[in-house]
């Protein structure tokens, strides 16, 4: 683990399929942090939900006219009466909120996403956290930032990972997730030692559902689309942004350790 200045949160940012993992495993192992990602949140409340038996409609507890849930006290209140033993009700009800979008196939608004970061950040102080996917609009990097004015943290650097599209289309397609532990794979750059199972748990790795080449260039214009203005903001805030390379000529973790270490060293003093 690197010695030098207290680093309190890290956003690591790019193009979906950039190849953002390695590098924030780098982040992770040099800097004592934990990797906080968006889509894992979404994951735990929604298992958190699943797991609780709650039955039922979920469809009244979202107002469309609105764009909002009722208020949290309306569903703590039916969760509550469905589940009367249930001991934390919290994780339960921000994972309805969660299955409500999984399920209505909707684009999930910055205001439940936001809930739902800040709700998992608040689990480690605000801090000590390497933030992956969050924030992805404009609207989520002005809450980041007050929650960390408001909370007395900081984010201490943005690191981009670049990558041609052309490429990451190549990559993202050849990438594998173990469905149990998260690990991730590719079929050519980082396959697992029998390309079928993974090397930590041995659970039979998957390609996931948005792995293909219309949902990947859907991403890659939502990256345009969203993140470039939400990197403007944060560089306005003055926190640097520093640019690594996704693609090296020579894919090792040392290599990739020390492409990304000779970038942030000088910026981080």
């Amino acid at each position: 683990m690197s010695e030098g200045k207290d680093i309190q949160n890290i956003i690591v940012t790019g193009k979906s399929g950039a190849g953002k993992q390695p590098r924030i495993d780098v982040l992770v192992n040099e800097f004592g942090l934990t990797q906080l990602s968006t889509g894992n949140i979404f994951r735990e409340y929604v298992g958190a939900f699943d797991s609780s038996g709650f039955q039922g409609d979920l469809e009244p507890f979202y107002e469309a006219e609105k764009d909002t849930f009722v208020p949290d006290e309306v569903m703590e209140a039916a969760i509550r009466e469905q589940l009367p033993d249930l001991e934390e009700v919290r994780p339960v009800l921000l994972g309805l909120k969660a299955k409500y979008f999984m399920n209505s196939g909707r684009f999930v608004p910055n205001h439940s996403t936001n809930e739902l970061f800040a709700e998992y950040f608040s689990k480690g102080g605000y801090k000590g956290f390497v933030l992956d996917g969050y924030p992805r609009t404009p609207d989520q990097a002005g809450f980041l930032l007050e929650l960390c004015r408001e909370k007395g943290t900081k984010v201490d650097l943005v690191v981009l990972v670049n990558n041609a599209d052309k490429l990451i289309i190549e990559r993202t397609m050849g990438r594998r997730i173990c469905p149990s532990c998260k690990k991730v794979y590719h079929t050519e750059f980082k396959p697992s030692k029998d390309h079928v199972h993974c090397d930590e748990c041995g659970t039979e790795l998957i390609q996931r559902a948005d792995d293909t080449a219309d949902k990947i260039q859907m991403r890659l214009a939502e990256y345009y689309d969203k993140v470039i203005p939400t990197l403007d903001i944060l560089e306005k805030e003055s926190i640097p942004v520093v640019t690594v390379e996704g693609n090296l000529e020579v894919f090792t973790e040392e290599n990739v350790r020390r492409s990304v270490m000779e970038k942030i060293k000088p910026v981080l003093g």
